[in-house]
Order: C-alpha cells, then structure tokens, then sequence
C-alpha cells in the first residue's frame, strides 16, 4: 500500500508583508506567491522618474487631467499586492475612494509605468512547500 502526503503550499499575505525588513528591496505579493525585487537600476529610475515628470506636469495643466503618483502600493486585495514604479488615475475625484486608511491604491489606475528587471536575477519568486 502507497501512502500519499499532499504539502499546502504557503501563500502569502498582505499581512506578511509588514513582518519583512525595510532593506530597500521591492516586496509585492501576487496570487499569493511572494516577488522579491532589487533595488532598481539607475538608469531604470532616470527613465521612470523623467516619464512620470512628463505626465505629472500635464496632469498638473489648467485642465486637471488626474493625478500621478510615484511608487504607490496597489492593495487589490490579501493576496494581491504590488508596487508599480508610477501611476496616473484621471479622475481626482473619484481618487478619495480608491484609497485605502493606508494610502494604498485598492482600484487599478488609469496608466501604471512599470517595468521588469532588465537582467536576470533582477527579481526572483520566494517559492515554499
């Protein structure tokens, strides 16, 4: 007679998030599955930091086109957690209600600017049996 054991494999919550270091790595959470991402590169964060001007200052025009933001967290829901490089949302005033007590986006944006690591190993999956 065989005998089978079935391992649940952990997964991760936003709760699991508050318990990590504040160690300049990127921690996101997504279907439950823990990413870990390095500080980013240099020229990544020029790139982003110039795009995000750009859509700032327009957001920012006489005609209010929404709002940006840099590296917002986005909390969709416990098991569902990232950190964009940046963000836009049209409507400030629908804004008020996408925000979470925390600050934290809980609706997707209008546009996310984000990338992956340009090399590999730039980011890896915390994997748990």
């Amino acid at each position: 007679m065989t005998e089978t054991t079935t391992v649940d494999q952990i997964r991760f919550t936003t709760a699991d998030l508050d318990l990590l270091p504040e160690d300049g790595n990127r921690y996101e959470v997504i279907d439950g599955d823990l990413f870990v991402t390095r500080s980013r590169h240099w020229n990544h964060n020029k790139v982003v930091g110039r795009l995000y001007s750009a859509v700032d200052f327009w957001s920012l025009s006489d005609k209010g086109y929404g709002e940006a933001v840099l590296v917002p967290g986005i909390v969709f829901d416990q098991e569902n957690a990232v950190e964009p490089d940046a963000v836009w949302v049209s409507d400030k005033n629908r804004l008020p209600e996408m925000l979470d007590e925390a600050g934290h986006l809980t609706e997707a944006p209008d546009l996310i600017l984000t990338s992956p690591p340009l090399k590999k190993g730039g980011f890896y999956k915390v994997v748990t049996q």
